[in-house]
């Protein structure tokens, strides 16, 4: 038992020393796996991503969800250089991709690797809406929340072992431990911590697209909609990884005042 006790505490010191800060909201997260160990797999895994996807031939759309993208990727690096942040952008290399599939959908892998499903389009309706997705993804992106999620993966499925020897030797493990990581959380013992994630990436999502000059009120508008696209679908908040829908209006509506601080910040 003591042996059990020694351990533990040594666990929660290295896990204590192997943390990170989340740019602009201050929250310390865990972050065991390097970005230089972790970027490369991200343009890997999203190279095979659009291999096997069938990306829209519809230039409108990809030109409107690129210039979105594109808009508050400048917006976030000038307002990260002005406060000598620019550090914390390094090794990405953005991408913005429109796939032709009727899936309500977006995400984002570590490093700037960001994709869009033509089902979501029609719910965003136009710029604002996609920005709105957009800035939530971006926030993913930077407040390397794949890399949290990995870390968490790594310790779970192997302890504290040596990540570095664990992703030579089990190639395998780590991709699928990747792919979690950027997807969905599956256990319910570990979803808490997506939703953090996820409410962090919405107060992100506003400020940054606030950052870009977007009007942060259409927030709330396209989530009514997403809301009643799924004609009462979703499922219950504490078995998601995602707040309910109603849960991120009322917390979006409460952080529009401190995203208006950011108004413009980053232009």
């Amino acid at each position: 038992m003591k042996k059990i006790y020694v351990l533990l505490i040594l666990s929660f010191g290295l896990i204590g020393y192997q943390c990170s800060t989340v740019a602009v909201t201050g929250r310390k997260q865990f972050s065991l796996v390097p970005n230089s160990e972790i970027l490369p797999l991200s343009a890997s895994q999203y190279g095979e991503v659009l291999t096997s996807a069938k990306l829209s031939k519809n230039q409108q759309q990809v030109d409107m969800v690129k210039r979105v993208g594109r808009r508050i990727q400048k917006a976030v690096e000038t307002y990260f250089r002005n406060e000598g942040l620019s550090s914390q952008l390094d090794g990405y290399n953005w991408e913005y991709n429109l796939i032709d599939d009727p899936q309500v959908n977006a995400w984002a892998m570590p490093g700037g690797k960001v994709a869009f499903y033509t089902g979501i389009l029609p719910i965003a309706q136009d710029d604002k809406g996609i920005a709105v997705i957009m800035g939530h993804e971006i926030a993913h992106a930077i407040a390397n929340h794949g890399r949290e999620r990995m870390s968490q993966g790594m310790v779970a499925q192997l302890g504290l072992s040596s990540v570095g020897a664990a992703m030579g030797e089990n190639p395998t493990l780590t991709k699928n431990l990747f792919m979690q990581a950027v997807g969905a959380g599956t256990q319910l013992g570990v979803l808490k911590f997506s939703r953090v994630q996820e409410s962090e990436a919405d107060r992100l999502g506003l400020i940054f697209m606030s950052m870009a000059g977007y009007d942060v009120k259409e927030a709330p508008e396209f989530w009514g909609r997403m809301a009643a696209n799924s004609g009462g679908g979703a499922p219950p908040e504490f078995l998601s990884t995602h707040p309910s829908h109603s849960t991120r209006i009322k917390d979006l509506n409460a952080l529009i005042p401190e995203a208006l601080t950011y108004f413009n910040k980053g232009r």
